[in-house]
């Protein structure tokens, strides 16, 4: 019996999110050996990647074809992974990167504009924030199990590079699923490799970006909310193992695995109430009034989380610390439905995984300078409130700039 596509959107979130490093990422590193400002360059190196990628990558996807693309991106995360796990060195964890960042470049914008395709041909254009919220609720419901998950490889094997290895296998089932998505998503395909066609596709897509202000304005929205999160969320992991060494509970077992049952419960809870979020993204946007209303919003609530994380970084008040990223995290999945059906309704359907490519593009841009940075920073001084400076400055540049009219909401 074939499979409804909404069902195999969700899925295909569900088993993308089975990242059973993505809590334990920063620990892995640390256990390596790895300073913060090392991490940083990591992190700076994935995105310069992404960035080489990312562009080519949508506009072959819309060219040649969506789902040959998707597996492309499975196949390059599975070796990423197997890196991740084998590694001993620096340089194969470079390697790994590499190949994680191969990966996002092919899936980002993609799977997006497969979405809005099958909502375009169904009649549906109208619920693509609603069905994104959808699906991309299922992906956090994904995240949530895969916390569980984690949690338990890591408290009773002790090795963070398990969480590694099992990664692999819902990426290769993920892959099966992609084999059932109909021909039709492929879009308007060419079977005939050309740098040439690539290259005009590219440029038609520069040039539709450049002749709309309300474009231009969407791309730079998206690098400024989401980047400062970006390249800080991470940070939350060192934040709990701190918390969890100075708990007074749980004394019989090892700081290991008090650590790990903290950080399985907070990042739980965190993606439960994310997958909430996403699924009633509409909900906000029917609230507000629309979705530049609900976007000016969401800025505000932004800047005044990060604005708080400053000085509850600063005396280390670490519990309220924790809720504040929780919310944040809340607020980037009630973010990111408005954002791409606002940038789904401005650009044209057959550039719709180009166009989220360089939205996708000038984000890693933006982080691979930030990321480095930060870690320097946060060595130096050897204290994590530059975190929340980051982000409160960033929003605070958006909201002035809304008041001056530079960005029309």
């Amino acid at each position: 019996m074939r499979l409804p596509i909404l069902f195999r959107f969700s899925l295909y979130g569900f088993l993308k999110n089975q990242r059973y490093y993505e809590p334990f990422l920063i620990l892995a590193f640390r256990q390596k050996g790895l300073s913060f400002f090392l991490i940083g360059i990591l992190i700076g190196f994935r995105e310069l990647c992404v960035n080489l990628f990312e562009i080519p990558s949508g506009a072959i996807a819309d060219l040649y074809g969506r789902r040959r693309s998707m597996i492309l991106s499975f196949c390059a995360y599975i070796v990423a992974f197997a890196a991740f796990g084998w590694s001993r060195s620096l340089i194969v964890l470079f390697g790994a990167m590499f190949f994680y960042a191969l990966g996002n470049a092919f899936r980002t914008g993609t799977h997006k504009a497969m979405i809005f395709d099958w909502l375009r041909l169904d009649g549906r254009s109208h619920e693509k924030t609603k069905v994104y919220g959808y699906t991309r609720s299922w992906s956090k419901m994904g995240s949530a199990v895969s916390v569980l998950i984690a949690s338990a490889l890591v408290f009773y094997s002790g090795n963070y590079s398990y969480i590694f290895w099992f990664s692999i296998i819902p990426y290769v089932l993920n892959i099966i699923n992609f084999l059932g998505y109909p021909a039709v998503l492929d879009g308007e395909q060419k079977h005939e490799f050309s740098m040439k066609v690539v290259g005009a596709l590219l440029w038609k897509a520069f040039k539709q970006i450049a002749g709309q202000p309300p474009l231009r304005r969407l791309l730079g929205e998206a690098v400024g909310f989401e980047t400062g999160f970006k390249a800080s969320k991470d940070y939350l992991q060192p934040i709990l193992k701190q918390t969890a060494i100075a708990l007074p509970l749980l004394l019989a077992l090892d700081q290991q695995k008090r650590v790990t049952l903290l950080i399985g419960v907070v990042y739980f809870v965190l993606n439960l109430l994310s997958s909430v979020a996403s699924r009633q993204a509409h909900r906000l946007v029917d609230w507000r009034g629309g979705e530049a209303s609900a976007t000016q919003f969401m800025w505000r609530v932004n800047g005044l989380l990060f604005v708080c994380l400053v000085p509850l970084l600063w005396f280390k008040q670490y519990a309220f610390v924790i809720v504040a990223f929780i919310m944040l995290t809340a607020l980037q999945d009630l973010w990111r439905p408005v954002l791409v059906g606002r940038i789904n309704a401005s650009s044209s359907p057959e550039m719709g995984a180009t166009i989220l490519s360089i939205e996708s593009q000038a984000k890693s841009g933006a982080t691979m300078l930030l990321a480095p940075l930060l870690g320097f920073v946060v060595d130096r001084i050897d204290a994590f409130w530059p975190v929340g400076i980051v982000g409160a400055v960033i929003a605070t540049v958006f909201i002035l700039s809304s008041y001056r009219k530079r960005f029309d909401f």
